[in-house]
């Protein structure tokens, strides 16, 4: 056996996409592995439940794998991976509008990925992602794009595919209704 061309714990992204499309059986992995949490708390505050986040992770990590070589280099390998993941959400919510259901299992509830002892923090959190997934999928894909993962406008026009003029007022309508959700969790008194 002779020696890996590049040590994959330490190769940048960039390095083990090459690596994988060259043969590297095991560099996609390491990618992945780097990546999840992010793209796993992408999707989750992309789709409405989990086992949606879940089908749309793997279908987006499916399709990198396979276009791996079609990568042209013109963002970071963490964006792109990113953009594809966002594209399987938005897919699977199409698909499911029309057969849109909950599941009142407690196994459909996220495991927050926040410090146990940092109470107020897990609140918060989880109060906003419950308001999140209460606005309609397009206005919650731009607050997510915008807001939480800090894209600009033009470029989350571009990931989400409509005008720039499109996301300013789809996020401007989620930031109104996603107030008044924090307010209606916080005083569930106050709705009529």
């Amino acid at each position: 056996m002779g020696r890996r061309p590049i040590e994959l714990d330490t190769a940048t992204d960039i390095e083990l996409l090459n690596a994988h499309v060259a043969g590297d059986r095991d560099a996609f992995g390491v990618l992945f592995r780097r990546h999840y949490n992010h793209l796993w708390q992408l999707a989750l505050r992309t789709c409405r439940i989990q086992e949606d986040a879940a089908d749309s992770l793997q279908d987006a990590l499916w399709s990198a794998h396979r276009n791996a070589a079609k990568f042209r280099g013109d963002a970071e390998v963490r964006s792109w991976l990113h953009r594809i993941v966002l594209n399987a959400c938005l897919d699977r919510m199409r698909r499911n509008k029309s057969r849109y259901s909950v599941s009142l299992s407690d196994e459909s509830v996220a495991e927050p990925v926040v410090e146990r002892d940092d109470i107020a923090r897990l609140e918060v959190s989880m109060l906003v992602d419950s308001a999140l997934m209460r606005l309609p999928d397009d206005q919650r894909a731009a607050l997510v794009a915008i807001d939480m993962e800090g894209y600009s406008v033009a470029d989350a026009a571009q990931l989400l595919g409509v005008a720039e003029g499109t996301i300013k007022s789809r996020c401007a309508r989620g930031r109104k209704r996603l107030q008044q959700e924090l307010e209606f969790l916080r005083n569930p008194g106050n709705r009529m």
